[in-house]
């Protein structure tokens, strides 16, 4: 909106709010105070440990409280929205409610809001859906995309109470697993003061882009080369990968991940030791094709074996990517039209 104004508020060392600088922030703008915009696990992966403290603070000074629903995984069963203090909160069901996440999954859901603001719900101007003084639609579709609510709705009622308050245990249980098997070999950014985190953490790895030359994306690709998806990389803080394993993975597949990620920890001090050429190394090559390794040019210092068969596990049960390494930022900044040219059209009509 023209006029609108963000302001940022800090943070302390372990990711968690400054409350004071939310105090002294809420107060300086108590006349205009629109409202407070939270994730609650935090993006950093902790518990905000004065959540309702904030809210309330927000509320004294005439504002709102809007509650980003990503991390629902770490609250169903154990908390809600609404018992934290939010007055509005969009119920991602990515992650939470069995909707894919990444690679263009939805990230809708229902939005929630308190019986204050339920008059003031979106209108239609077909269907009769909204609040007594509803503002006007934002969606064509009365209530959105409603087929892939049933994906949800099936796995809410299969599940109960009960199972739902497991799964958030579990994605919490399964974060805190992999946190504690992964910091004796890299750096955790943020945790809570008990040592623990969310349902997701981040793992810092600036320290081998400056002993190394080596990315977060080359850590990141290296990944497929053991048989896994990268988590999210540079977000919400760069150069690192945020971890966020949810309940769906059985320790087993924790484990195999922990194997890979100290595995390639290995190949990291071995590029720092200068056992390992920094330019021509198996994490700035990767990901290695079958077609890559299997033809008669191989020029690179390690061998084949180390670039796609880097553990053992790997000699039975191999995923092979199909594509190499590519520009990932070429496209962005160089853009182009895969469009035929208007002559072609023309002679088609002829």
């Amino acid at each position: 909106m023209a006029g609108m104004k963000v302001v940022v508020v800090n943070c302390d060392a372990q990711g968690n709010i400054d409350v004071d600088d939310l105090r002294a922030k809420a107060i300086q703008y108590t006349e205009t105070l629109a409202a407070l915009m939270v994730t609650y696990p935090s993006t950093h992966g902790v518990f905000e440990e004065r959540i309702k403290e904030m809210c309330g603070i927000i509320h004294q000074n005439g504002g709102l409280v809007y509650m980003d629903g990503a991390n629902l995984n770490a609250q169903v069963g154990l908390t809600s929205p609404a018992e934290i203090g939010a007055d509005v909160c969009h119920i991602n069901l990515h992650k939470t409610f069995a909707i894919p996440h990444g690679g263009g999954g939805p990230g809708m859901g229902p939005i929630c809001v308190t019986k204050q603001l339920a008059l003031y719900l979106p209108g239609h101007p077909i269907v009769k859906v909204g609040g007594e003084k509803a503002v006007h639609a934002v969606s064509s579709a009365p209530w959105g995309s409603a087929n892939i609510l049933l994906v949800s709705y099936a796995y809410i009622k299969m599940l109960g109470i009960e199972g739902l308050t497991d799964v958030t245990k579990i994605a919490i249980l399964n974060a805190n697993y992999l946190k504690s098997q992964l910091e004796k070999h890299y750096p955790v950014l943020y945790q809570g003061k008990n040592g623990r985190v969310g349902h997701e953490f981040i793992l810092n790895m600036k320290q081998f882009k400056e002993q190394a030359g080596i990315e977060v994306e080359d850590i990141a690709k290296r990944l497929m080369d053991y048989g896994f998806h990268a988590p999210t990389v540079s977000f919400p803080v760069h150069d690192t990968l945020m971890i966020e394993p949810t309940e769906s993975e059985p320790k087993a597949e924790l484990d195999r991940f922990v194997d890979a990620m100290i595995a390639i920890r290995k190949e990291l001090q071995d590029i720092v030791d200068g056992k390992l050429d920094k330019t021509d190394n198996p994490l700035k090559n990767a990901p290695h094709t079958a077609v890559t390794v299997m033809s008669n040019s191989w020029n690179h210092p390690y061998s084949r074996e180390q670039a796609v068969f880097p553990v053992p596990s790997l000699k039975k049960n191999k995923f092979w990517p199909s594509v190499g390494r590519i520009d990932n930022t070429y496209g962005d900044r160089n853009i182009f039209c895969t469009c035929p040219p208007v002559e072609e059209y023309k002679e088609k009509s002829k």
